[in-house]
């Protein structure tokens, strides 16, 4: 009896062992496995989020080349125009040369046209879209913009003489306005646009001009726009009181060009806390309206 109990004993007690030890192996096995592949994502996470920051050439091609191709409807003032010498200038004309000379690159200016502004921003024609261009959501998901840096305001112009007096008054008229601008799209999304007859114009400096020639009865655009032709050109028009929307302008780079992107909005920054900018702004609008922080 004694012998056979103690035979039993042994059996149980090597069996709990041999139990034991398997499932200490299992855990440390899994255990082992688990850090493995813990490791293996980390190290898949950090290859491919590397590869996307060291892929941004952007603002080092632009060094490497030593030149910003800026696209701009040249016929935008004060923003970006043609004057009686031929020369682009503007605001933002004088707001990228201080920019360029602060990264130490040439800047060329490349008149374009309006209504196709992203495909030539997107196959590389240009560098940056930068010249009173409207943020919209439209420009938000196919351009890397800048943080806004000026206010702007959608209004209607008249002659002096004209028998419109107010927006309700523009009912039965023609209006100007320039093709593939946000002006076009506020004016076709107003609930009153059936109510009119929209002539779509190249630039506004034509559309003004066919108002005044008496092609059309009022046109609509930016207000900055609108305020510095009158005063500068000494127009007898009236803006009409209120808008259909206000705006904000910003700078329009390729998605991909984050560096690029940043650099630009790092030295209009530094412009703006050591006056550069505010100096500017006063040589155009009198004193300094520009947002940038």
């Amino acid at each position: 009896m004694m012998t056979v109990s103690c035979a039993c004993s042994n059996n149980n007690t090597e069996s709990s062992t041999d139990s034991t030890s398997s499932s200490a192996a299992e855990e440390t096995t899994a255990a082992a496995e688990e850090e493995e592949t813990t490791a293996a994502e980390e190290s898949s996470s950090e290859e491919s989020e590397t590869p996307a920051a060291e892929g941004d050439q952007s603002l080092q091609n632009i060094l490497d080349k030593g030149e910003l191709v800026l696209g701009l409807d040249a016929s935008f003032p004060p923003m970006g125009f043609t004057d009686e010498n031929n020369e682009i200038i503007g605001f933002d004309i004088d707001v990228a040369q201080e920019v360029c000379n602060r990264m130490g690159v040439e800047l060329v200016k490349q008149p374009i046209n309006w209504d196709t502004k992203e495909e030539d921003l997107k196959v590389g024609k240009i560098d940056c879209i930068w010249n009173g261009m409207s943020i919209n959501p439209a420009r938000a998901e196919a351009m890397n913009l800048s943080d806004p840096y000026m206010k702007n305001e959608m209004i209607f112009v008249v002659p002096a003489d004209s028998e419109v007096k107010s927006m309700d008054d523009l009912e039965g008229k023609t209006v100007g306005v320039q093709t593939g601008s946000t002006a076009q799209e506020i004016l076709e999304a107003w609930d009153k646009f059936d109510t009119i007859t929209e002539s779509p114009l190249e630039e506004n400096v034509t559309a003004l001009s066919q108002m005044e020639l008496g092609f059309s009865d009022a046109v609509f655009l930016d207000s900055v726009v609108a305020n510095y032709f009158i005063t500068s050109n000494n127009k007898d028009y009236v803006v009409l009181d209120g808008n259909l929307e206000a705006e904000e302008y910003a700078i329009g780079f390729r998605k991909e060009d984050q560096a690029l992107r940043d650099e630009v909005q790092k030295t209009l920054s530094e412009m703006k806390a050591d006056g550069a900018l505010g100096e500017i702004s006063t040589k155009w609008f009198g004193s300094d309206v520009t947002t940038v922080q």
